[in-house]
């Protein structure tokens, strides 16, 4: 199999996150797994680039080479502290500025961190409808990251180290059903 692309995305707007160390995790299991290139996109860092205006013509070149960096990517780790019952609007403002074509089929995994384990929800009615309306697919385990999972931002939990490792398996299990049926439409196409 060739090289994929594996883009991790943290939503989070504090340093250091536990959300950036959910979504460094997951791109390592990712590329443990399979032969990949790894990336990482901060909101933090992302911010100046991203928020100089409300649609991708007012970007300048820093911005527009943010967005394509994830509309390219074989597989996105997307992930969010929960921030009033919901992904952060920084994190909202990125995708407002992807073209709404450029993620259809594309493989998404999804995590977010909050304050106590009863935000796990906004894995599934928040970021699994967003990444819907795009047409992507969603690995079918998310991981989500209380405050018992870790020390300062370091992962300790047994529960979410396994998740993270199940999620892992499961996104390179999508990948490589996307590129086997790639193959087969190419050689009936």
């Amino acid at each position: 199999m060739a090289r994929l692309s594996v883009l991790g995305i943290s939503g989070g707007v504090s340093t250091p996150s536990r959300t950036t160390a959910v979504v460094n995790a997951l791109v390592k299991a990712v590329a443990l797994r399979v032969p990949a290139d790894t990336g990482l996109i901060e909101i933090t860092e992302a911010a100046p680039s991203l928020f100089v205006g409300l649609s991708r013509g007012a970007l300048g070149a820093s911005g527009e080479a943010i967005i394509q960096r994830v509309e390219k990517a074989d597989l996105l780790v997307v992930g969010t502290p929960v921030y009033r019952a919901s992904y952060t609007g920084a994190l909202k403002h990125l995708f407002d500025l992807v073209d709404y074509r450029a993620l259809a089929g594309k493989r998404v995994l999804l995590a977010a961190t909050g304050g106590s384990s009863y935000h796990g929800l906004v894995l599934e009615h928040q970021l699994r409808p967003l990444f819907s309306f795009f047409g992507a697919v969603t690995v079918p385990t998310g991981v989500y990251g209380a405050p018992d999972d870790f020390i300062g931002a370091e992962i300790v939990g047994a529960a979410i180290s396994e998740r993270i490792s199940r999620a892992a398996s499961e996104a390179v299990s999508l990948l490589n059903s996307n590129h086997a049926n790639a193959a087969v439409t190419v050689r009936v196409g």
